[in-house]
């Protein structure tokens, strides 16, 4: 999907790591929450409260999951999950675009 249709932007930025990392909340009418956003390059550890579905759209980064010792690669476009209630750490070499999905169990 490379467009969302219908949906409420909360105007107000997520902002964190200095403005490193931003991103803007798209609401969806059935209830559902997705991010998106744009990493600059650096070094980012974050908690989830929701699980969560990163869907990188463009970049160059590592990702290191809860309880994983190997970090992936992902270059260009790419995926991963994490759990809800739970870290993991980012190293971003290339600024990335991203879509994060929010997922009430």
């Amino acid at each position: 999907m490379s467009q969302f249709d219908q949906v409420s932007v909360v105007k107000k930025a997520n902002v964190y790591f200095d403005g490193k990392v931003t991103s803007r909340t798209v609401l969806f009418a059935d209830g559902t929450k997705k991010t998106l956003g744009i990493m600059l390059p650096g070094e980012y550890e974050f908690g989830t409260d929701a699980k969560e579905i990163m869907e990188i759209l463009a970049g160059d980064l590592k990702v290191l999951l809860p309880g994983q010792s190997e970090w992936i690669h992902i270059q260009g476009e790419g995926e991963f999950i994490v759990p809800a209630n739970s870290r993991f750490k980012l190293e971003i070499t290339q600024v990335t675009d991203y879509c994060c999905s929010y997922i009430q169990e």
